[in-house]
């Protein structure tokens, strides 16, 4: 990687200050109206106060308007009012001009940058909440993206992750339900990941170490390390179409697209316990074989990708098992290595409506869609508000901090696959991917692929699965 070390603008002062007198006028004007309503007898939750809450996010731009992006996307986080709203913010920002481009890219590569590439195009192709992408070419023609973070994002981060108690806090006065305290830590460490692109080269290079050059149904980009720094992340640049783009294409195509999708989320999971946990459409391209047709996706964007020990891992699958077969113990058991305390049998039952949604389309061993009647968008809406109303009169639910990424790409994969209209054996799919699943195997191949990618493994003790060093598992590890 390009040397860091004279980083001019690492959580600057000023631009935290600024950023907080941005979002404290945006988000507390709201959340005055929304105290004097409830002084005087309003609802508790009211449509025009969501509404008022998402203009002022949407009108911010950066770090925050992601940061509610995300909450609307995690079952029960807010209530259904304010995630029907925040789901309409849009991530695209206005991108950076060529003269600001020139100016961060000579602060990352040095005055000479341009040298060190065939090519630059001016234009981004495409434009986010922390940052944008270019096209450019190597000096031996070989196409990249360079992904440049914008400048002050260190500091708009920590500025926002403070505004981020209030915000919960906020919800919490409105609907009490869920116990937001391990989900505020969790969207607080993911999102500070986020803008080091020195270990989302680290988590790129473990997926394709995972997946090859072979994998028939899943490419990932390799990283271009010289050109590389902090907030600058060079990639080789894979060729593909949007996903939304076959929509109309013959169910045959959707269901290998689907199968493709399917198999980069779980695979990994089951084999060394990591998930892409945004599973966005546009974090999808499709490419073709070399006869022309649709045949698999290139896996984009490595910022968000979340980690689990083994013991969670098998608790996902033990969850799996125990609602197939209605095993109230193995039930309980799941929910414990979930990192669920305490839960009386009345939240249980509560927890496993949502459960067997979630799961239902891995219970049932026939071709079938992931959901029938509902709209891409409107995946697990209704189920979530009927689990937070169930939760409001048992009394507030701490959320483990490992349930709300697992939890929260399960509902975006199932969006995707609703997108795609895809028909297929969801349990025989399952089944594949976890076949012969050992958790201590998975523990000692997490911690050579983490390893491998620069990236500190996990202890024996956070894995919690017993002895790693038997001598059945030597090798596991270089696999």
């Amino acid at each position: 990687m390009a040397d860091t070390s004279n980083d001019s603008e690492r959580n600057r002062l000023s631009g935290r200050l600024g950023r907080y007198a941005r979002v404290s006028t945006s988000v507390g004007g709201v959340a005055a109206t929304m105290a004097r309503r409830r002084l005087f007898g309003g609802a508790k939750v009211n449509p025009a106060d969501a509404e008022a809450l998402a203009e002022a996010l949407g009108g911010l731009k950066g770090p925050l308007m992601k940061v509610a992006q995300l909450i609307s996307t995690i079952p029960d986080a807010v209530p259904a009012e304010y995630a029907a709203e925040l789901q309409k913010l849009q991530s695209e920002a206005p991108p950076m001009g060529w003269a600001f481009v020139k100016r961060r890219m000579r602060a990352e590569l040095g005055p000479d940058w341009q040298k060190k590439f065939g090519s630059f195009d001016h234009q981004p192709t495409a434009a986010a909440s922390l940052g944008q992408v270019h096209k450019a070419q190597s000096l031996g023609g070989e196409a990249l993206a360079v992904k440049l973070q914008y400048p002050d994002m260190a500091s708009a981060v920590a500025a926002d992750l403070k505004q981020l108690d209030f915000m919960f806090s906020m919800f919490k006065r409105v609907d009490g339900a869920v116990d937001a305290s391990e989900m505020k830590q969790e969207i607080a460490e993911r999102l500070r990941e986020e803008l080091d692109y020195t270990l989302e080269a680290s988590h790129a290079k473990m997926y394709g170490d995972f997946f090859g050059t072979d994998d028939e149904l899943v490419r990932v980009p390799s990283v271009v390390d010289e050109l590389s720094t902090q907030r600058l992340l060079t990639l080789s640049w894979l060729n593909g179409e949007k996903i939304l783009d076959f929509r109309q294409e013959s169910q045959e195509v959707r269901n290998r697209l689907s199968t493709a999708i399917f198999h980069a989320w779980w695979r990994p999971f089951a084999h060394i316990g990591v998930i892409h946990g945004d599973p966005h459409l546009g974090n999808y391209m499709v490419f073709r074989d070399e006869a022309g047709a649709p045949s698999g996706i290139n896996l984009l964007d490595y910022g968000c990708i979340r980690k689990f020990p083994a013991r969670f891992v098998q608790g996902v699958l033990d969850l799996n098992e125990g609602l197939m077969r209605d095993d109230e113990d193995q039930i309980v058991h799941a929910y414990e290595q979930w990192g669920f305390e305490n839960l009386t049998k009345e939240v249980r039952d509560v927890l496993n409506i949502w459960a067997r949604f979630i799961n239902g389309p891995l219970l049932e061993d026939k071709v079938r869609a992931v959901a029938d009647g509902v709209n891409a968008t409107e995946y697990g809406r209704e189920q979530a508000i009927h689990v937070r109303k169930e939760l409001q009169r048992l009394g507030p639910v701490k959320i483990p901090r490992e349930f709300v990424f697992m939890d929260r790409a399960a509902i975006g994969l199932g969006g995707v696959f609703l997108h795609l209209r895809a028909e297929l054996n969801f349990y025989q799919l399952f089944q594949k991917e976890i076949e012969a699943f050992d958790p201590r195997r998975l523990a000692v191949a997490q911690s050579g692929a983490m390893a491998r990618a620069g990236l500190t493994p996990l202890s024996e003790e956070e894995h919690g699965v017993g002895d790693l060093s038997a001598p059945e598992l030597e090798g596991v590890a270089a696999q």
